[in-house]
């Protein structure tokens, strides 16, 4: 850390305690300023001490490039909060935060050699994000998955640096010799595995957080890969070219957006929609709030909208109750959905999760299960697990008056729903940020068939992300973390199994605390992005940077790898690890993909994408390094 920033900061920060909603009305010489400093005193350092969970710490921006804050800032989260800022100012705020001026991002290394034209999605046992249309996120052995007599030799094959990015969360998809993955700067890219050089690069337009899917097209007659992007727009891209077929804009919101994976069944592409309301509800003078969260159906061949199904059905109303800004209060409105569906063909149905409402009074739609009709997108159901739950950014805000009554506590249905089944039995496996984790019964609306309750919960999980299952066990990766210091109970940070059919704890590995370190300023041992799992091995990641193989008979950690480090990248920068959040870890033709860094929060930056695999050198050769 450089101590002389944070000194700078320290002052500053205690003389400016309310920057947000002071930024949103501030006019004159203070606007006028170019001095990087004062600006983020003014502007920005009221929500970045670390009074506000959600906004990341000005410890961590000095191991940002003043390029990714400038994007933040330009066309990310921020774009609202810095549009008063000129260019200028803007690249003076980003310039002080980094310690650095802008310069260019290294550049891609491009392969000899075109995609295969095998390419074929056909056969493949992973095509999206769950693994399969159920979200089993399982690898069987036949797909070359890493089994336990692999992990002694397992060590890193190559790492591929992000350019200019501060976070890794685009589940990498694995076929046909090619790793498919979009990046913070709208990039896409599809990477060879074994070298990691690039076949091409597709420019998206704005982030790609969510993991590609892939699906033969039989009307283009080459593979297609579809993912969404920030602006809500879904993309289908010629997989062996790297060209566009087409994009479709579905965003029916200003500040809608793409979070979770498209998921493709039949002859239709299944897409979530989120927002980023949530954080534009922190200005006092926002109209709160108009989003509703929904599920899109769109044409393989074409791209075309089919339906584009609401989980709130009415639209959002004046309530007669303005704010004490005199801004209106609209509901209901939120429950977005933050996850991959889940396809059961059997029924005709699909299944999603939702999030809290942002405006009083709560929906009845939010924090619940979702059942939709797949031919036209028709509500069947849905199963609220948790009531009142109304939230958004300005109950962080001192004075930011969209704050509603309920005032959290925030406890989204994140992780995707997993459709479980055996020859007797057929459950919707679901986990909640609150640390809850249900069996639902699918004939009878989602009623509980049995609940535990894994740990104390919170806005980062409890269940977060996503669950896993081989069968005989679910897989729940549990947070617990408190940046509030206002959790009770103790926490269970960690790796737990479940059985499925009755929900009772077969094991549970606490995830040991390794944030002692000052080379860790934002750390934190809890786990929240998805796990993968094997017949003999759950692969996971923690906030930590710490990518760990359990043994999924008795969750003894198997193998362990500290991703929190520097690596030469294959494109000539150097790939940096923080933090493993959001998407897990990939298996496939007997390679382990983990995307590490995630600056959000009190969460640790990065931009790495690291591949390994068992390397061929005799394993005393390799202790001896």
């Amino acid at each position: 850390m450089r101590t002389g920033l944070l000194t700078v900061f320290l002052a500053l920060s205690t003389a400016v305690p309310s920057a947000l909603v002071q930024s949103a009305v501030t006019t004159g010489a203070g606007a006028q300023a170019t001095d990087g400093a004062s600006l983020f005193a003014e502007h920005c350092a009221g929500c970045h001490n670390g009074s506000v969970p959600r906004a990341p710490h000005f410890i961590t921006f000095n191991m940002m490039s003043p390029e990714s804050l400038l994007a933040v800032m330009n066309e990310g989260a921020m774009q609202r909060q810095a549009a008063h800022l000129s260019t200028v100012q803007r690249t003076a705020v980003a310039a002080f935060l980094s310690g650095s001026s802008t310069s260019s991002p290294a550049a891609v290394l491009m392969c000899d050699e075109s995609v295969t034209n095998a390419l074929s999605a056909v056969g493949s046992e992973w095509t999206g994000w769950g693994g399969n249309q159920y979200n089993h996120r399982y690898v069987s052995a036949s797909a070359d998955a890493i089994g336990k007599a692999e992990l002694e030799s397992l060590t890193l094959k190559w790492a591929f640096a992000y350019p200019g990015a501060t976070r890794a969360r685009s589940q990498p998809l694995v076929h046909s010799g090619s790793v498919f993955v979009g990046s913070q700067d709208g990039a896409v890219y599809a990477l060879d595995l074994e070298s990691g050089c690039a076949h091409w690069v597709y420019q998206a337009g704005a982030e790609v957080r969510n993991g590609p899917s892939i699906i033969d097209d039989v009307e283009n007659d080459a593979p297609l890969l579809v993912f969404g992007d920030f602006d809500a727009r879904v993309h289908g891209v010629n997989a062996r070219t790297g060209q566009r077929v087409w994009l479709t804009d579905i965003s029916t919101h200003p500040d809608a957006t793409i979070t979770g994976s498209v998921k493709v069944s039949g002859q239709r592409i299944y897409v979530p929609l989120s927002s980023s309301e949530w954080a534009t509800a922190a200005d006092p003078g926002y109209t709160c709030c108009t989003f509703r969260g929904s599920v899109a159906a769109l044409d393989v061949s074409t791209g075309k909208l089919l339906w584009n199904s609401f989980v709130i059905p009415e639209q959002p109303a004046d309530t007669g109750e303005p704010n004490v800004h005199g801004a209106k209060r609209l509901g209901p409105s939120g429950a977005p959905v933050w996850n991959t569906p889940s396809i059961d063909t059997k029924r005709g149905l699909l299944y999603v999760g939702t999030g809290e409402a942002y405006t009083s009074p709560a929906s009845t739609s939010s924090d619940a299960v979702i059942a939709m009709r797949l031919s036209d997108g028709k509500l069947m159901w849905r199963k609220q697990l948790l009531a009142g739950d109304a939230w958004n950014m300005a109950c962080f805000i001192g004075g930011g008056g969209n704050c509603p009554e309920e005032n959290g506590p925030d406890l989204d249905i994140g992780a995707a729903t997993i459709l479980w089944q055996t020859d007797d039995s057929e459950l919707l496996l679901v986990g909640q940020k609150s640390g809850d984790v249900y069996g639902l019964d699918l004939d009878k609306q989602g009623d509980v068939v049995w609940h535990r309750k894994l740990g104390r919960g919170g806005f980062a999980g409890g269940v977060h992300w996503g669950m896993a299952t081989n069968g005989d066990k679910l897989f729940a990766p549990i947070a617990d973390t408190d940046f509030l210091g206002l959790a009770k109970g103790e926490p269970f940070p960690g790796m737990h199994a479940l059985n499925p059919l009755t929900g009772v704890t077969d094991w549970y590995t606490r995830a040991e605390d390794t944030c002692r370190d000052e080379a860790k300023p934002a750390c934190d041992p809890g786990m929240s992005a998805a796990p993968t799992s094997t017949s003999e091995l759950v692969f996971a990641g923690g906030f930590d940077g710490l990518l760990r193989a359990y043994d999924s008979n008795d969750g003894k950690v198997l193998w362990e790898f500290n991703t929190f480090d520097t690596f030469p990248a294959v494109n000539g920068d150097i790939a940096r690890g923080g933090s493993i959040e959001s998407d897990g870890p990939v298996l496939s033709n007997g390679h382990l993909l983990v995307n590490s860094g995630y600056l959000f929060g009190s969460r640790m930056p990065g931009n790495a994408l690291l591949v390994f695999a068992p390397s061929e050198r005799p394993a005393e050769e390799l202790a001896s390094e």
